[in-house]
């Protein structure tokens, strides 16, 4: 994926890596659904999606307004012929601000440092996570990697889009909730490590915090992953909410991995939200 033709690089900060190499940073792409009856039966089936009211102030999916069954019609079929029309930056801004995101409500600052091309799921996620996600069918992943502002701590988050429409996800959020996937570590997401970045050495084994969130007003799930720049191994890897919690002493909490990741993806999120929200607007 490739910034925006002309959009002006952030001033540099003496504390940021450099991003990763080109080929790492590929241009977003269109792709063909591999299931067109499903695909046509989603959009015929639209109606029943959430909305979102689009828009920067609010930056929040649409919820039981009476007026929103118009922007209901839209919602599932919009965010999945948006993202490869959004510019890289918007999706995964090169600098994120973590106001009161921090341990004790300290600041927060994440910087990029690599952005993957969009792919299918089995190269993004493990392959028993790529199983729980088949009730709902795998579009595309966009995967990214950020560094703290020590340069310390690195986390990749990512966006899966899906194929299904409302119910479906809200049936896969619940089994999330009920049966406690999101705290399963066998069902980590993998990480976007990047040559010549502080991500280096992040893989597998360096996996320390994590958090996985099946959004049921539109056909994403975002996902985030942290780790030690180090490259150290974690033997006691936590979910960022365990790891978040008061008097956690795992080195995950200590550390503020939970906090990290929890952050990021809340804010990747966010952004998707009004992107998407924006693009409603300019159809309408």
């Amino acid at each position: 994926m490739t910034p925006r033709p002309g959009a002006p690089r952030p001033p540099a900060h003496h504390w940021a890596p450099p991003e990763a190499p080109a080929e790492m940073t590929t241009r977003l792409r269109p792709v063909r659904t591999r299931h067109p009856a499903r695909t046509a039966a989603a959009v015929a089936c639209a109606v029943l999606g959430l909305g979102l009211i689009g828009g920067a102030v609010t930056g929040l999916w649409l919820t039981d307004d009476s007026s929103a069954d118009t922007a209901e019609q839209d919602t599932y079929a919009k965010v999945r012929t948006t993202w490869h029309s959004v510019p890289v930056d918007t999706l995964f801004p090169r600098t994120l601000k973590g106001d009161g995101a921090g341990p004790g409500g300290a600041d927060r600052v994440w910087t990029r440092i690599a952005v993957a091309p969009d792919s299918g799921c089995a190269p993004a996620l493990d392959p028993l996570l790529v199983k729980t996600l088949e009730p709902v069918g795998c579009a595309r992943v966009l995967r990214a990697t950020y560094t703290d502002a020590t340069s310390s701590s690195v986390t990749t988050v990512g966006l899966v889009f899906t194929e299904a429409e409302r119910d479906d996800m809200l049936a896969l959020h619940n089994r999330f909730a009920t049966e406690g996937l999101g705290e399963r570590t066998d069902l980590m997401p993998r990480t976007l490590p990047a040559k010549g970045t502080v991500a280096a050495g992040f893989g597998e084994e360096q996996r320390a915090s994590w958090t996985v969130d099946v959004v049921t007003e539109a056909p994403v799930v975002v996902y985030a992953v942290s780790g030690f720049a180090d490259g150290r191994p974690v033997t006691d890897p936590q979910p960022a909410d365990e790891a978040k919690a008061e008097g956690a002493t795992t080195a995950p909490a200590q550390s503020g991995l939970g906090h990290d990741t929890a952050g990021i993806a809340d804010r990747i999120e966010r952004g998707l939200r009004i992107a998407v929200g924006r693009a409603t607007e300019k159809t309408e």
